[in-house]
């Protein structure tokens, strides 16, 4: 299995040779040359699989540069049941991401149940084993550059704390996170975790990762990694979690089910539309945005049009507080017919601060084949589906699993069951929360008083130099 970007001028390469690097050296991002397809057989085989079984099925088909045995040993430690244990009582832990049914053909795909209770713990788990494994097998080293709206940034610390071979270098908009989610993330005292509190929002974060990437020299003079979206092994890992909620709510391969998923950088949403081009049968794949809806006008309009730092939105689903989604080059990639040309010409477009527009060359037209549908949501919205949803099924949800939940009852089909990506646990929203319902959500034990705990971290200014003269000095 080779590896291909997206802007179609880097040479193709193995699993592990991109593992580290996210963005590849042309700017674009890295696709399998071929996914790899899962007939009816092979989907009857998978059924009733455990996560782990099913995941080591998966990643097998996309990592074959890597030891069945040694892959098989890593995917066990990471799926472990302890590592995932904040399911909802009643869930079983073992099941890994439970589902939750609300009522016919509605069920929420619990996948915050691991240790900072974010999704990205079902991907960055993996990704901190998958680096240990491989930075040992080279003996090389890495630092980390990320950007975190508030999940990402939590999942990757988390599964990177104490690793060897590993600092984590993680940029966060400052005072643009809920104080749990902060807490999270500052609170860590381990020597190989740096926490940068950016001036500026969200984008102005992930614009700094980007540009150093890009930097090729700097970028290999100091061994730089990623871990957000843009790495392939993230995306690759959630698109288990697709097969594993189909498998739930289906009794036979002949069963479509459609998707809700709380959309910002596309990431995961975009291993639901890899899950369905490996032949998973999905009927819709719903992209529910909050105020910062640059996803869902593409979908309605054709036009993909980012607004930049001073228009985004700070919202109460902050983690979906994001105008320029970078996976969304992933499944544009398809939509083209995986013309690299094309997609340089379109993203040159977009670089320069610009939009384009799929209409007059036919290509929005081929978006309905993908079986790609949108909405929005705003603050007040997440607010009532909050209340409704635990008035209704004495369940509570938090803000960006709220918005998927809007969208999704907009785009319901009869007999088709929906699946809403449960993207954090409530807990991680508490303000929201007490504003809806009149009452704290609950938090594991183990996190009570986080809010108290000291905190590490520098602020600095959005600037590109700034940020690379902090890593050299720390890494040094």
């Amino acid at each position: 299995m080779k590896y291909i970007s997206t802007r179609g001028q880097s040479p193709a390469l193995s699993f592990s040779e991109i593992l580290l690097g996210g963005l590849a050296p042309d700017g674009g991002l890295y696709l399998p040359e071929s996914y790899p397809q899962f007939s009816d057989a092979d989907l009857n085989a998978m059924r009733g699989m455990h996560y782990r079984d099913l995941a080591f099925t998966l990643l097998s088909r996309l990592i074959d540069d890597i030891s069945a045995a040694d892959l098989r040993a890593i995917v066990d430690n990471t799926y472990r049941a302890e590592v995932y244990a904040n399911a909802r009582p009643g869930q079983n832990v073992e099941d890994i991401t439970p589902v939750l049914k609300l009522e016919k053909d509605l069920y929420l795909l619990s996948l915050s149940n691991g240790p900072t209770l974010a999704f990205k713990d079902m991907a960055m788990q993996l990704l901190g084993n998958l680096f240990e494994y491989v930075l040992a097998k080279k003996g090389e080293t890495t630092n980390i550059l990320g950007a975190t709206s508030g999940d990402t940034g939590s999942a990757a610390e988390y599964a990177m704390r104490g690793k060897q071979g590993v600092n984590v270098f993680m940029l966060s908009p400052h005072q643009k996170m809920s104080r749990f989610q902060t807490a999270q993330m500052f609170s860590l005292q381990d020597d190989n975790i740096f926490n940068i509190a950016v001036k500026g929002v969200f984008d102005d974060c992930q614009d700094i990762v980007k540009a150093v990437s890009n930097d090729h020299a700097f970028k290999a003079e100091n061994k730089i990694g990623a871990v957000n979206s843009i790495n392939w092994a993230r995306v690759a890992a959630q698109v288990v979690y697709y097969f594993k909620g189909y498998f739930a709510v289906t009794s036979d391969n002949s069963q479509q089910v459609s998707f809700a998923v709380p959309s910002g950088n596309f990431g995961n949403v975009c291993a639901g539309h890899i899950a369905r081009m490996m032949g998973l049968p999905i009927a819709k794949l719903v992209v529910a945005t909050n105020e910062n809806d640059v996803l869902d006008e593409f979908f309605r309009t054709g036009v993909y049009r980012p607004r930049g730092a001073a228009n985004t939105y700070h919202t109460s689903s902050p983690s979906m507080d994001i105008s320029k989604a970078s996976n969304f080059e992933r499944f544009v990639f398809d939509l083209v017919g995986r013309d690299g040309a094309k997609m340089r010409e379109l993203w040159k477009q977009v670089d320069a601060g610009g939009a384009f527009d799929l209409n007059a060359d036919g290509l929005f037209a081929k978006v309905a084949d993908y079986g790609f549908v949108s909405g929005s949501s705003n603050h007040a919205h997440r607010m009532q589906t909050i209340k409704t949803t635990y008035d209704q099924y004495h369940v509570t949800i938090d803000t960006h699993t709220a918005d998927g939940l809007k969208v999704a009852l907009e785009h319901r089909e009869d007999n088709i069951p929906m699946l809403v990506l449960e993207t954090a646990l409530p807990a991680k929203f508490e303000d929201a929360i007490v504003e809806a319902l009149g009452e704290r959500p609950e938090r594991p034990a183990s996190l009570d008083g986080l809010e108290n705990l000291p905190q590490r971290f520098e602020v600095m200014e959005a600037d590109i130099a700034t940020i690379k003269q902090f890593i050299v000095a720390h890494t040094k």
